[in-house]
């Protein structure tokens, strides 16, 4: 690019060239026909064929200088575009302006790609490591030389909780696949709900905690499969966290409310909640926390288009609200 042959730049700029040529011709004919002397005619032909050359060469030398300039910033393209040649002509301060929006989009889209190779990094790491934990237990379990009915309903809990990172880990990836497809229609609330306690079912009687649910009745536009995950982990958190009392299931308003009598959030953590891998005080007490569930709460209910949010108190439980933009859909 730093090397501009003057043929392509007689190519390039033909038009005005020819157009130079042709009006000269033109008044060297006038002149001609008005019997205007030879010598004279010669002379301001001379003089014109000279500043049209000064007026080429300085063109063809500002163009190659500023193609030079282009050449060594193409070279440091990476780190930034500052030192782009001045923009004689509107075109060409729309191409540079073209090519300002583009590296900046280069840029997002590189820092996009490596937080998420950075985001993918720890998420496995984490999961790996929170793996072993429910897989050593499970092994001394069975390492036992008796065996009654409290033993095997361990055995099985290690099981569930070995299932339930297995599943987090597929959803991450499925969420962050690019061929993820998203299936939106209307869906019962309840048929949602149950399906996603009924897979719970067994560690509310484990743990002795009530379920209080009515049917709700309502139709959302959503996808059944992802909403499912998400109340799922919600159920997964409020019984994890909740040694007594009850998990409750309702809708207030537009929102679909899962609410637990557990230990609650410390107001510190509640704005971090979510972020990935943050467990905050109460999950630092629970060698079982892995400060991913509520990070995969949060970003698969934003690319569902339904509003979160979570209100808790330490001690008093937590209540997690579901947002649905459309009240209700007829059918």
């Amino acid at each position: 690019m730093d090397r501009v042959n003057f043929f392509d730049y007689i190519k390039a700029n033909i038009r005005w060239i020819g157009t130079i040529w042709f009006f000269g011709i033109l008044m060297t004919v006038i002149l001609i026909l008005n019997n205007v002397p030879v010598h004279e005619i010669l002379y301001g032909i001379f003089l014109c064929a000279l500043l049209f050359a000064v007026v080429l060469g300085a063109g063809y030398y500002v163009c190659r200088r500023r193609c030079q300039q282009l050449g060594e910033l193409g070279a440091a393209v990476d780190i930034s575009l500052r030192g782009l040649p001045e923009c004689i002509e509107p075109t060409e301060c729309e191409y540079q302006e073209l090519l300002r929006m583009l590296f900046v989009k280069k840029q997002e889209l590189e820092q996009r790609m490596l937080s998420h190779e950075k985001e993918q990094t720890e998420y496995y790491t984490m999961w790996v490591h929170q793996i072993k934990t429910p897989i050593a237990a499970l092994k001394l379990l069975l390492e036992e030389e008796k065996g009654g009915e409290r033993q095997r309903e361990e055995e099985l809990a290690e099981l569930f909780r070995i299932e339930q990172y297995v599943e987090m880990a597929l959803s991450y990836t499925r969420l962050e696949s690019e061929s993820t497809d998203f299936v939106f229609r209307r869906a019962e609330l309840d048929d949602v709900i149950r399906e996603a306690v009924r897979k719970y079912a067994k560690q509310f009687i484990r743990k002795k905690i009530s379920l209080c649910y009515e049917p709700i009745g309502r139709r959302v536009l959503t996808d059944e499969k992802w909403l499912n995950f998400v109340l799922g982990q919600l159920l997964s958190n409020a019984l994890k966290y909740t040694q007594k009392g009850s998990i409750s299931i309702f809708m207030r308003k537009d929102c679909l409310v899962v609410q637990d009598t557990g230990i609650g959030i410390r107001t510190e953590d509640l704005p971090r909640v979510c972020e990935m891998g943050y467990t905050g005080y109460n999950g630092h007490a629970d060698s079982r926390s892995t400060g991913i569930g509520l990070y995969l709460c949060s970003r698969i209910l934003k690319k569902l288009g339904h509003g979160f949010s979570i209100t808790s108190q330490e001690g008093n439980g937590t209540c997690v609200m579901i947002r649905f933009e459309e009240k209700e859909i007829e059918g």
